[in-house]
């Protein structure tokens, strides 16, 4: 239902591209040493860089597994959000009822109704604010080639606070901030008032269980969520990836220039012209080489942390204002006072 931005091949080379000179550069130098100054001494074996290839390859692919596993995750609980969220609308509406035998107005019913789904809104705008803070091992997104789009979440746009007010009391938004978990003081408040209703008899007590049931799911999938945003991606496995993957691709000149010269000189009596320079494609060679090795590895370090604020992240600003116009147009209200749906910036969804 919620889809990311998936980059075409143009976008990743722009995307890489100062890795990509760094890489053509580097290699240009040690060719241009190797050919002006004939240093063919200065080589290691391949056997040795791909005993280090075949090490980076494994860290790496181990990492893209973990961090997809994250987001896959991630994804998962944002999903059972969205279903819990409906359920919660639709008992919301039908279990509250007048069961006294006085005469309760329909109004009053539906302003009942109306404050569960506005808090559960106000729920669902907490907790991704809280998603969306900053932690000091998120940093991808200060990156020069992300920071470049332009982009920037909606969570960074407009406060909290600001945000709150329209959907609860002052005496609710003052309660809220005076707590450290805003997002678990109002699941708080919906039970809290829950527990009200019942006893005013305005829910049968099955239905009060069911949906205190539904608000201990809402926990639960919070829980999961809170999980992997305080959670980081163990540190020792990506340094270590990062670091693995820099030193395989500073040391593969030593061997990859020398083996594109000695195919240079055994081709050089046929073609001597061609043999001569052939050193130089190593440098073409080496680019590719480096650079998909990088991009795999910066791509596993890009999802690490899945509610960041990057392009490639849980879109849960989306999700979140997905299930707002859901709830609200159960309400009943009109089409111009509901929200539209987040607009995507460069096909990218929040």
């Amino acid at each position: 239902m919620y889809t990311r931005n998936i980059y075409t091949l143009p976008e990743v080379i722009v995307w890489t591209r100062f890795e990509s000179a760094f890489f053509f550069i580097y290699c240009c130098i040690w060719v241009a040493l190797y050919f002006f100054l004939d240093l063919q001494w200065l080589r290691i074996p391949w056997t040795a860089i791909a005993l280090i290839g075949t090490a980076v390859s494994f860290v790496i692919g181990f990492q893209n597994n973990s961090v997809y596993g994250r987001i896959w995750e991630a994804r998962k609980i944002w999903g059972g959000i969205v279903n819990t969220s409906r359920t919660f609308g639709i008992y919301s509406q039908d279990f509250i009822e007048n069961r006294t035998s006085e005469p309760i107005s329909d109004s009053i019913i539906q302003e009942q109704i109306r404050i569960l789904t506005y808090r559960h809104i106000a729920w669902l705008t907490a907790l991704r604010y809280s998603m969306r803070a900053e932690k000091e091992w998120e940093t991808t997104h200060n990156k020069k080639t992300n920071k470049e789009w332009g982009l920037n979440i909606p969570e960074r746009t407009k406060p909290l606070k600001d945000v709150l007010q329209d959907y609860i009391s002052k005496e609710d938004l003052n309660y809220v901030q005076s707590k450290g978990n805003p997002q678990t003081a109002l699941l708080y408040l919906q039970s809290h008032h829950l527990k009200e209703l019942k006893n005013q008899n305005l829910i049968w007590e099955f239905s009060f269980l069911k949906m205190e049931g539904v608000l201990e799911e809402l926990f639960t999938l919070q829980g999961k969520s809170e999980r992997i945003k305080n959670f980081p991606f163990p540190r020792q496995y990506a340094t270590i990836n990062h670091l693995f993957m820099w030193c395989l691709l500073i040391l593969l000149p030593l061997a990859m220039v020398p083996q594109f010269a000695e195919i240079g000189r055994d081709i050089s009596e046929g073609y001597p012209i061609i043999g001569r320079y052939f050193v130089w494609l190593s440098i073409l060679f080496y680019t590719a080489v480096a650079w998909i090795f990088h991009t795999m590895e910066r791509i596993g370090r890009t999802g690490e942390n899945p509610f960041e604020g990057t392009s490639n992240d849980v879109p849960i600003s989306t999700i979140a204002r997905g299930i707002e116009i859901d709830l609200r147009q159960n309400l009943g209200e009109h089409k111009e006072d509901i929200p539209t749906p987040l607009t995507t910036e460069h096909h990218i969804q929040w």
